[in-house]
């Protein structure tokens, strides 16, 4: 059973309307309160990719602060959160400040006169990671058919548009071998993407990456490609290289989230 289906009908249409079109969200709800508060345990919300509440309610506009805050590490780390919102007084006898994260939980200053406390928990809803993977090759074609099965959602050309926020950066892996190497290179250096990898050697690359600096590129960034693609798994056939390719995907895919909590 999903989180809307415990919510209001209208809540629950709204959230299925953004994760079809593949836009962030997250549920926000009221799990304990202590003194006045305006809302319960119980009381829930649905908040935009910018962490303000799109639908529902979880009281005053003290609260709005501290959860757009909490939301949008929620959504940058893709981990639940825990924000207990205090008055300052009480932040002071338990020997913590108004930022500090103790055990899982972050606590706010409660400004408003009420002076009640409210618990409020996160949970991020984020589109499928997007991967993309440019080439007609084996590995190409192997990669694309796999990554769906470990939650990836394939795209096969470089997306197009402006900004990208970071949470929805794609992971490019660049694997042509030898039919259009340099155009997919420049083509992946000109959008914001997590990680870029390539399928070859490090001979090869480093003499595809002297052409691509002498044509302008940033250095930083032509050097920041990871190539050979993969883990280090001694493959050789194009199924053993797409999987080399996905297992460092995930191992990627985990530290971001583990260096956010560090």
């Amino acid at each position: 059973m999903t989180p809307a289906e415990f919510m209001s009908e209208e809540l629950a249409d709204i959230a299925n309307d953004m994760r079809t079109k593949d836009q962030p969200f997250a549920f926000a709800t009221i799990v304990r309160t202590a003194g006045a508060t305006a809302a319960k345990p119980g009381a829930k919300a649905l908040l935009g990719a910018d962490g303000t509440i799109l639908h529902g309610w979880l009281g005053g506009g003290c609260m709005r602060g501290a959860v757009k805050k909490a939301a949008l590490e929620a959504f940058a780390s893709g981990q639940p959160q825990l924000v207990s919102v205090a008055p300052e007084e009480l932040l002071t006898r338990m020997g913590v400040s108004a930022g500090e994260e103790v055990e899982g939980t972050r606590f706010a200053r409660n400004g408003c006169p009420s002076k009640g406390s409210v618990d409020i928990f996160i949970e991020p809803c984020l589109p499928v990671p997007q991967l993309v993977v440019l080439g007609a090759s084996p590995v190409a074609q192997t990669l694309a058919a796999l990554a769906p099965q470990f939650h990836w959602a394939v795209v096969r050309d470089v997306p197009k548009g402006g900004a990208t926020p970071v949470h929805q950066q794609p992971v490019i892996v660049i694997a042509t071998q030898g039919h259009g190497d340099i155009d997919a290179l420049m083509a992946s250096l000109q959008i914001p993407a997590k990680h870029v990898a390539f399928v070859g050697s490090k001979r090869k690359f480093a003499t595809l990456a002297e052409r691509l600096i002498d044509n302008g590129l940033d250095a930083d960034r032509v050097n920041a490609i990871n190539a050979p693609a993969g883990l280090d798994l001694g493959a050789i056939t194009p199924e053993e290289i797409a999987l080399s390719i996905l297992a460092d995907l995930i191992h990627l895919r985990r530290a971001q989230v583990g260096e956010t909590h560090a």
